[in-house]
């Protein structure tokens, strides 16, 4: 069955686009969507979706309150938002947000942000995850971790965002190959997703944001 999702954005636009983006998805569908906070809660609490994508200021209710009555449900809340304030994120995964998405980081990673909450997993933009790691003290390097040359290239291009389609172009290789590099980094790192890769990459000092 698909993941069943309910946008939330009092920006009609916003809504359209995401809906454009997530019905292209093959295992995704939109099944309603939200003016404001307050309509958020009660259509979720009526339709009962698998995921909110939730924006953080709404009127009526905002994303942190959307995610707050939201918790314990079993609806997973993914907050969308332009406003990336280190006081919002540290809130809204307080209170049980799935994950964290800047608008401008695009289409894929608010895709993938979504596919992350149904596997139980929780995904941050990397502009506003390497700068959590950073507040906690993360070393700009990690000499106990040795990567390839090849998984070197790619690490640094998973941090430009790149899709492993994208990097198997750009390096002569097949997008299987690709996706064989990033899981033997994560392995190496203890990364547990692609945006967390790029995170990592960004604080060691291999990319740059």
């Amino acid at each position: 069955m698909p993941t069943r999702i309910l946008i939330a954005d009092d920006q009609e636009g916003i809504r359209s686009a995401f809906r454009i983006i997530l019905d292209a998805q093959p295992d995704m569908t939109v099944v309603g969507e939200a003016a404001d906070g307050r309509a958020a809660i009660d259509t979720a609490t009526a339709i009962r979706p698998d995921v909110v994508l939730a924006d953080i200021r709404m009127p009526g209710a905002d994303g942190i309150e959307v995610t707050r009555a939201l918790a314990g449900t079993g609806i997973h809340v993914v907050i969308v938002t332009t406003f990336g304030l280190d006081g919002y994120v540290h809130t809204a995964l307080r209170h049980g947000a799935s994950g964290f998405v800047l608008k401008r980081s695009g289409p894929a990673l608010l895709v993938e942000a979504i596919r992350a909450a149904m596997n139980g997993d929780m995904l941050i933009s990397p502009q506003l995850t390497v700068r959590l790691l950073r507040e906690r003290g993360l070393p700009r390097q990690q000499p106990d971790v040795v990567l390839t040359e090849r998984e070197d290239e790619v690490v640094r291009l998973v941090a430009q965002g790149r899709t492993n389609a994208e990097i198997a172009a750009e390096l002569f290789l097949s997008p299987g190959t690709v996706k064989n590099h990033v899981a033997a980094v994560q392995r190496k790192t203890g990364a547990r997703n692609r945006v967390a890769v790029a995170a990592w990459a960004w604080a060691t000092g291999r990319a740059e944001p």
